[in-house]
């Protein structure tokens, strides 16, 4: 019974996404509709939607488990940097990015880096695309690896099979939706999201007795709940500042993710980016404590005996907390069983909201920006949206191949593609939107340094352990940066056009 009721929660969820899907299809009358919702985003769809997309699996999956673990430091400073991230994201880059793109007639991110440049030899528009791919279809592929893993163990079938039945509704729903559909999804997921941080944590802690049980046991393992050491079975481990400004650094990232800034391009008032950021920002510090908050619980939950077998027998995959705590409410009744159907459903919305977003702007990279706008193939509106339509299928066939093994490191897959964009297009978005001196020659400079120097530190510098042992995304930016100034100020100086339009960007967003 508790099973029936679990998967009745999932299909309900499923059904009302499928149904969104082909709802929007029918308002997708140009491509610019299709990847950009013709601009037509409220604040607070624009603001959870963001949000959504961005967090993926790793809020009730990675963060919990983290905390699960270790203690809270690790996963403290981690989500300190990925707040103020979300929120200097929104400060810094919504308004100006909005107005920017709406006056150029860009509808993606490598279509704003050539409109801001005049670059009419397309290399800036290659450049961000490949970009785009390389770091995208990866990404994607780990998000129909953590739904299979979920169906896999929720219902014990092949892995496999779980996988492709998920990715198969992602791509029905966002292929024939388009971005409305993916950002009206995604405002669900998010609701979704939230109801399910609130059942863990009430359950959670009626099993623990109080909250006073939880403070009292999490307090007495030796630098479980501090920020400045994590805990380990053989004592506290110190968390010194290099350590502390790597693991922050996670917050830069949200300055190149296309999917995030994607929602600033789509937003319909630019006067309600404030609002939105407020939501967006509040949501986020909230989701991200509370999901700290699940790890402790669920540590203390193993340590009384209802969770992983007593107080020596702790969960093997702290990952899988949410997991397990789902399972343990549905045998509580029929309601708790439905309450952990909404959990294990949130959980699956974490994962679908960023994946039906990576999708969307890996297909437009291909379809509009290397198809059309580079190698110049000339096609109506209406076999724009085919080639979309087939080129995003295509991207998720590539993504299930890759997710294909169940072994794979979902976790690892994301933190290299979120410091692949990062460091690749962080920077030069911040100087295209903010220094009128920035050039296409020192774009196209820090995009490709920003991005090797990803390979270059992941795979060479930061295996030599110690002081090098730095998240691959700081020395990126910083890379990319220097770069992008450099060849800026060695080059010729912007046209008066490029100044005029920038001069106008900047007095629409102080007026």
């Amino acid at each position: 019974m508790e099973k029936i009721c679990i998967i009745l929660a999932i299909v309900v969820y499923l059904v009302v996404l499928l149904y969104l899907g082909f709802k929007y299809s029918r308002k997708n009358l140009s491509v610019s509709d299709y990847y950009l919702g013709g601009r037509k985003l409220g604040p607070y769809v624009t603001a959870m939607s963001a949000e959504a997309s961005d967090m993926s699996s790793w809020l009730l999956l990675g963060l919990p488990g983290v905390a699960y673990a270790s203690g809270i430091c690790d996963a403290f400073w981690t989500a300190l940097g990925l707040g103020i991230g979300t929120y200097l994201n929104w400060l810094l880059c919504a308004r100006r990015l909005r107005h920017y793109t709406e006056i150029t007639g860009s509808v993606t991110v490598p279509d704003f880096f050539e409109n801001r440049f005049k670059d009419e030899s397309h290399i800036l528009m290659a450049v961000s695309a490949i970009v785009i791919v390389i770091f995208f279809i990866p990404y994607t592929g780990s998000g129909f690896a953590a739904c299979g893993k979920l169906f896999s163990s929720l219902f014990g079938i092949d892995y496999f099979v779980a996988m492709i039945i998920s990715a198969i509704i992602i791509v029905t729903y966002t292929a024939a939706g388009g971005f409305l559909a993916a950002s009206t999804t995604d405002f669900i997921q998010s609701v979704v999201m939230s109801v399910a941080l609130i059942c863990v944590v009430c359950f959670g802690v009626k099993c623990c007795g109080s909250p006073a049980a939880i403070s009292d046991y999490s307090n007495s393992l030796d630098g479980y709940m501090s920020i400045t050491s994590m805990f380990s079975d053989s004592g506290a481990v110190a968390y010194g500042p290099i350590t502390v400004i790597s693991t922050m650094a996670w917050g830069l990232g949200y300055f190149g993710m296309p999917h995030i800034l994607l929602r600033f391009m789509a937003i319909e008032d630019p006067k309600k980016i404030k609002l939105s950021r407020r939501i967006g920002t509040v949501w986020v510090f909230i989701a991200m404590s509370v999901a700290i908050i699940i790890g402790v619980i669920a540590r203390c939950m193993s340590h009384v005996g209802v969770l992983g077998g007593g107080s020596d027998n702790f969960l093997a995959d702290p990952e899988t907390a949410v997991i397990e705590i789902a399972n343990l409410l549905s045998t509580h009744g029929v309601i708790p069983a439905l309450l952990a159907g909404v959990i294990m459903a949130g959980i699956l919305a974490c994962t679908m909201s960023t994946c039906d977003s990576q999708l969307l702007a890996a297909s437009s990279s291909i379809s509009e920006n290397i198809l059309v706008s580079v190698l110049g193939v000339k096609v109506d509106e209406k076999k724009k949206m085919i080639i979309a339509r087939i080129t995003l299928v295509i991207i998720s066939i590539i993504g299930m191949v890759i997710a294909k093994d169940p072994a794979s490191s979902v976790f690892k897959i994301v933190s290299f593609a979120w410091a692949g964009f990062g460091g690749a297009f962080g920077p030069v978005m911040l100087l295209a939107l903010f220094w009128k001196r920035t050039n296409a020659p020192g774009a196209i400079a820090g995009m490709i340094s920003g991005g090797v120097m990803i390979f270059v530190w992941k795979f060479l510098v930061r295996p030599m352990g110690g002081a090098l042992d730095i998240y691959e995304l700081l020395p990126a930016f910083i890379v990319s940066l220097v770069f992008t100034v450099v060849v800026s100020l060695l080059t010729k100086e912007p046209d008066k056009d490029i100044i005029r339009e920038f001069d106008r960007v900047d007095s629409l967003c102080k007026g």
